[in-house]
């Protein structure tokens, strides 16, 4: 990282003015975008890191982790029910929104998230690559097959599978690798971007914390927008402090001015 940062800040790419990302994205045919826990928050969902983050509080390891579910599965299924509760009580917003309404605007645009809500969707967005799973499905761990919560019977107890296998949140847990292909397509998008965003994330989670770094080593103007600096702020070409849910929609709003004037 400290190799790349100096050559960054070297070539003279450190955080270039607003009017230029709204420039980059008026030219832009392709564009990807990397989103984390940061763009749900304003929505009403807790993130795991920073000052009030879950993982604070919590063992991630009893609640989020292979070990932990194997030892206490009824634990683990009821602090995720309890998520899913959280999750189906809030709405996209602003920033979700504003993501969705660009995917018609440019030939090539995708989203890779962080994030297991399903709030993009929800949003509008079509293409999206969900690096972490989607707390709303559920898998077996026998026979693979995957289910939706609503085929989940809360009155049983630990869910189990017709083959008879135990049935967990189809989520990346901490120690299992993400999706392959999911994963591979989420960095063959950031190399062949023109634009790249990274939202509401902390770029200290990887491997996805690289997907903004390979879109700046292959040329792409990467557009940074976060509460807070973080290790991506001096590589970024333009970094906004701010909400995503008021940053982002007047950001596009001003493309889409430019555009049509």
């Amino acid at each position: 990282m400290e190799l790349l940062t100096r050559k960054f800040i070297k070539d003279n790419r450190l955080n270039c003015s607003r009017e230029k990302a709204i420039d980059a994205l008026c030219n832009a045919k392709r564009v990807g975008v990397l989103t984390g826990a940061g763009i749900s928050a304003e929505s009403g969902i807790a993130t795991f890191r920073g000052e009030d983050g879950l993982w604070n509080k919590l063992n991630p390891e009893e609640l989020a982790g292979m070990s932990g579910f194997l030892k206490n599965p009824q634990l683990v299924w009821e602090w995720y029910q309890y998520r899913r509760n959280i999750i189906e009580n809030v709405k996209p917003n602003a920033a979700h929104i504003a993501l969705a309404e660009m995917e018609s605007f440019y030939p090539e645009y995708s989203i890779s998230t962080q994030n297991i809500d399903g709030l993009h969707q929800r949003a509008g967005s079509q293409t999206v690559f969900e690096l972490h799973g989607n707390i709303l499905r559920n898998r077996c761990m026998e026979c693979g097959v995957t289910l939706q919560d609503d085929h989940i019977d809360e009155q049983m107890g630990i869910p189990k599978c017709s083959c008879g296998g135990l049935v967990r949140p189809n989520v990346v847990w901490f120690g299992e690798p993400l999706p392959e292909s999911i994963l591979t397509t989420s960095f063959e998008v950031a190399r062949h971007a023109d634009v790249y965003f990274s939202i509401g994330t902390s770029a200290a989670v990887y491997p996805a914390a690289y997907l903004p770094i390979e879109a700046l080593y292959h040329g792409a103007f990467v557009i940074e927008i976060n509460l807070e600096p973080t290790e991506l702020t001096p590589l970024a070409n333009t970094s906004l402090q701010g909400k995503a849910g008021e940053m982002l929609p007047a950001l596009w709003q001003d493309v889409k001015c430019k555009v049509t004037a």
